[in-house]
């Protein structure tokens, strides 16, 4: 039985904040309000929690296609290869946003996820989300719970997530209602003066 916890996005309680990162150290899976839609995260150190996710979404670990969610750009280089100029002024006009950016991935990546080429980058304007990740002290592995085909209601009610995923996670963050659009994902993976638009979704392509 998945613990539904509320935590305000206004003023996020460090309390409950606690509560959340000590599921996700014990290798736990939670569910977590983002700007976009919920999402779906564990720790990234966690080989085990990522093994569940990536059962959960029928694909072998090394095959899924997971964003990493950081707090800030400050540990970019940790997961990613050297970027250049035009790619960081990207980064730092659009981050943070609803926006996942794909970047080649750097050779410190953890093992499981070292044959990866590119890495999907998220920081989500949402304050709960990273206060997780900065409590946590490395970012979330995380995947949308979003219904590729269908916007469904479950997918943006935090009760109506919790029914639906209730023996498949530990935690569910309720953080009020989601959104029902995913982010847009943009591949910078040939550098920021190159930038593919792969998905167009809540993020404005503006900014680009």
């Amino acid at each position: 039985m998945a613990e539904l916890i509320r935590i305000y996005e206004e003023n996020p309680n460090p309390k409950e904040i606690k509560k959340v990162v000590d599921v996700l150290k014990r290798g736990g899976l939670v569910v977590y309000p983002t700007d976009t839609v919920y999402g779906l995260g564990c720790d990234i150190n966690n080989t085990k929690a990522l093994e569940k996710i990536a059962r959960i979404k029928g694909v072998k670990l090394e095959k899924a296609n997971l964003s990493f969610i950081c707090s800030d750009l400050s540990n970019l280089s940790d997961y990613v290869k050297q970027i250049d100029t035009a790619t960081f002024k990207i980064l730092k006009r659009a981050l943070p946003g609803p926006y996942t950016f794909i970047l080649p991935g750097s050779r410190s990546l953890p093992s499981v996820f070292k044959k990866k080429k590119e890495v999907g980058i998220r920081i989500p304007n949402n304050a709960i989300t990273l206060e997780i990740v900065k409590a946590l002290g490395n970012p979330l592995v995380s995947t949308s719970i979003r219904d590729e085909d269908e916007v469904l209601e479950y997918t943006t009610d935090p009760e109506l997530i919790l029914e639906k995923w209730d023996n498949l996670v530990d935690l569910v963050v309720d953080g009020g209602y989601g959104d029902n659009q995913g982010s847009t994902i943009i591949d910078l993976s040939n550098g920021g003066d190159d930038p593919i638009i792969v998905r167009e979704g809540k993020g404005s392509l503006e900014i680009f």
